[in-house]
């Protein structure tokens, strides 16, 4: 999933923003606001473990990493 400050998270947050704009569920200067606190307490939208690759060079690792 996108995470915040991607321009794929981003996307989604204007798209919403412009949703809630158009419904009249935000004004105008809270609709990023609330964009924004919807997608980062989406637990979909949080991010993944960091997988093997973002530790680094195998032989760069510690004894405990995989």
């Amino acid at each position: 999933m996108p995470r915040p400050g991607t321009h794929r998270y981003d996307i989604k947050r204007t798209r919403l923003r412009k949703e809630l704009e158009d419904d009249g569920v935000a004004a105008d200067h809270e609709a990023d606001e609330e964009a924004n606190r919807r997608l980062q307490s989406d637990p979909r939208m949080r991010p993944d473990e960091p997988s093997g690759r973002a530790l680094g060079p195998k032989g760069e690792r510690d004894a405990g990493d995989s």
